[in-house]
């Protein structure tokens, strides 16, 4: 009996094993089950807002490490070429259900959130250098090094039921 037992109980470790990248991939891909019963169908600037800051935050991650302050322009590019795939996923994600969504950068928003959220940058309380915005990406010097803020973006979604517009200024994470 102990040796039966030994052997379901291995077989259960087995399956568990074997099951383990199937969970992995199911948290990666952000499987949200139906769309229609998960009320994302209702919320398309949330579910656009959500897209956006995952790849902000994707892209804006490597960032001090790799640039500089002086390189800040190379940066920008870099971010914005590594979020190309993010928008092209979000453009194409429900053509087939009827919504479209089209995104672009938004230069005069990054100018804003800018001017209002960079931390103060003289007086007594000075904690980071310069703040800029290029091209819809807010980058700061912090020790030399460049680090990306927020990206804004223009979002509008076309649906069966009406149009939206709005403008995310999306926050990098940590």
């Amino acid at each position: 009996m102990n040796d039966r037992a030994q052997l379901v109980l291995g077989a259960a470790a087995l399956v568990a094993v074997a099951l383990t990248p199937i969970l992995f991939a199911y948290l990666q891909l952000g499987y949200s089950g139906d769309v229609a019963a998960s009320g994302e169908y209702d919320a398309p600037v949330q579910n656009a807002q959500r897209v956006l800051s995952r790849g902000v935050h994707g892209a804006g991650s490597g960032v001090p490490e790799s640039y500089r302050w002086q390189q800040r322009d190379a940066a920008v590019s870099t971010i914005r070429t590594d979020l190309q795939g993010t928008l092209d996923s979000l453009r194409s994600s429900r053509v087939e259900s009827g919504t479209v969504y089209q995104v672009e950068y938004n230069e005069s928003a990054a100018q804003s959130w800018a001017n209002e959220h960079c931390p103060e940058t003289r007086g007594p309380n000075r904690q980071f250098g310069a703040c800029e915005a290029k091209q819809g990406v807010v980058v700061q010097n912090r020790d030399g090094e460049t680090h990306v803020l927020a990206v804004a973006f223009d979002v509008r979604v076309t649906m069966e039921r009406g149009r939206y517009e709005t403008t995310l200024a999306v926050e990098t994470r940590g």
